[in-house]
């Protein structure tokens, strides 16, 4: 079984407008959990507390979380909506013109962009 790094995981910066700073966040492995005015420095603080974090989980004999880096996704998931969402989202679809999942790819990018 190959050893988990600290290079296994994605490292995430943005830049968050409610806080006026940059946060860094490691999922699954950590949540925001540093922050600063400099995105270069808090991507490097960020490297470090991933390191610690790793070496933490190792030293206690606690299984990591699977790493995110590297992961291949396949572009299909499923999603359980509910009927009355299902229902509005096809309603809303046909309104458009749109496929089901052409409506529904459209409103996930638009949320994901924030």
């Amino acid at each position: 079984m190959k050893k988990i790094k600290a290079s296994d995981y994605i490292k995430v910066v943005e830049w968050s407008e409610e806080d006026g700073c940059f946060i860094g966040s490691a999922p699954p492995l950590i949540g925001r959990c540093c922050h600063g005015k400099n995105e270069a420095e808090v991507y490097a603080e960020l490297c470090k507390i991933v390191e610690e974090w790793v070496a933490l989980y190792q030293k206690e004999g606690r299984p990591l979380p699977e790493p995110s880096s590297g992961r291949e996704y396949s572009g299909k998931f499923v999603l359980r909506t509910g009927e009355n969402l299902h229902r509005l989202l096809a309603i809303r679809a046909m309104q458009s013109g749109e496929s089901l999942n052409n409506f529904v790819v459209k409103a996930l990018k638009k949320a994901a962009a924030g």
